[in-house]
């Protein structure tokens, strides 16, 4: 069937991508994949393609559908997640806390990594969810936006509360109520994603920056800042440096944010748009500083002194990747259980030092203390309450929206 595709990825930014596959830790191959999905929200398997098909558009909601509940006679759950997403013991192999979850629960979790990018799962799915039928897992992670969208569809089992004790009340306060799944009814947070403002010391050579239109305005930093070609992200930012709020923003909030963009790269302010590959540029000093993403400056800061980050005072924009259990899934109530077990605070201290991004789940820090000091005390991973005071979700788009803004973006990036 014919696809409609107006935001593919250039050989350009494919390239980028490909580049940053080959270095640095295996969580950045899943961030870099991550965010060129998330930029390509109309790629193949997209709004176009969906009423090509012949499937209904998002916006259209029609209520999930639920199958027969096999849990108790079958004690399994099928777990679809994105690579390098969850805890391995020492030896690189097994998993912790899923093997924690089956011998306490006597449940098997059937865990697949096989979650490489959100529109080519999409892709994958969308045949046996569109028709009625099992997808053959009883879990999935998907980027916020792809989530709204499949829930808008009715392609998401509602969740029972009473199966979801600890995650209804451990779920920390700034993913309770995304205006996509309001009071969480059909998801729950894995891990959030932070985009805030990170700076190389060396490079930026006493040059102060604390804001946004420091990035854009100040000529001393000329040719040397990077934002992201992800446009929630950098639109985001802008939007809340001009005092606008992300969630509520109208057409004209997004093209003067637009505008203000487009005067810096008139004036060669920005260096250039960029994927995941901006960690080379940054702890190169070829970026004095850019927008970021938390779950990469841990790593950063890790390995280089001289990489640190800051919230500006306006705010930052957090996105999530969630849990969902498909229509027609076989086990929903096996599914639930491995969800609310994550938002236990010894499992979900455990996942978050390994992967390093922001935790969901409120009373963590003493069992995260236990493992790992230095991440604990780590706002990119335990937000504390000022930081999380300052997060900001963009907020969801129609169809309409999403092909205009993303088609705006692209004409100022040059994709």
């Amino acid at each position: 069937m014919e696809q409609y595709e107006p935001d593919r990825l250039s050989p350009a930014q494919l390239a980028a991508v490909r580049r940053s596959l080959t270095g640095g830790r295996a969580a950045l191959t899943r961030r870099s994949l991550l965010r060129a999905s998330a930029g390509g929200a109309l790629a193949l398997g997209g709004i176009g393609a969906l009423g090509a098909c012949g499937i209904p558009p998002a916006g259209r909601s029609q209520g999930g559908e639920s199958a027969e509940d096999h849990s108790a006679k079958e004690r399994t759950v099928a777990f679809s997640n994105w690579t390098e997403y969850m805890d391995v013991d020492d030896g690189g192999k097994r998993h912790p806390t899923l093997e924690e979850f089956t011998r306490r629960t006597g449940i098997e979790v059937e865990y697949t990594e096989d979650i490489n990018d959100n529109n080519e799962f999409f892709g994958k799915v969308k045949p046996q969810l569109a028709a009625g039928q099992d997808t053959g897992r009883d879990i999935i992670v998907l980027t916020d936006w792809l989530a709204a969208r499949l829930i808008r569809l009715g392609w998401v089992q509602k969740l029972d509360p009473a199966n979801l004790p600890h995650a209804y009340t451990n779920l920390s306060a700034q993913f309770r109520n995304p205006d996509w799944d309001p009071g969480r009814a059909y998801s729950y947070p894995w891990t959030g994603i932070s985009t805030v403002i990170a700076y190389n010391k060396k490079a930026l050579d006493g040059v102060e920056v604390r804001t946004v239109s420091d990035l854009l305005d100040n000529p001393k930093l000329k040719g040397r800042v990077g934002v992201l070609s992800e446009m929630r992200d950098t639109v985001g930012m802008v939007l809340l440096d001009q005092g606008k709020d992300p969630e509520r923003f109208t057409d004209d909030d997004y093209d003067a944010a637009v505008a203000r963009l487009q005067k810096a790269v008139d004036r060669g302010q920005i260096r250039r748009f960029t994927g995941n590959d901006y960690t080379s540029d940054l702890t190169s000093g070829d970026f004095a500083a850019c927008i970021a993403w938390a779950g990469d400056v841990v790593q950063l800061k890790a390995d280089s002194p001289d990489i640190d980050f800051l919230i500006p005072d306006s705010g930052y924009i957090t996105s999530t990747d969630v849990l969902l259990v498909p229509s027609k899934a076989r086990h929903k109530t096996n599914a639930e259980r491995l969800i609310d077990y994550y938002y236990e605070p010894k499992p979900a201290a455990e996942l978050a030092a390994y992967i390093n991004y922001v935790c969901p789940v409120d009373g963590v820090k003493a069992e995260l203390e236990k493992i790992d000091a230095d991440a604990a005390n780590n706002p990119l991973i335990l937000p504390d309450r000022d930081m999380a005071a300052k997060s900001h979700a963009f907020r969801s788009l129609s169809s309409e929206e999403e092909t205009a803004y993303e088609a705006k973006f692209a004409k100022l990036t040059g994709a």
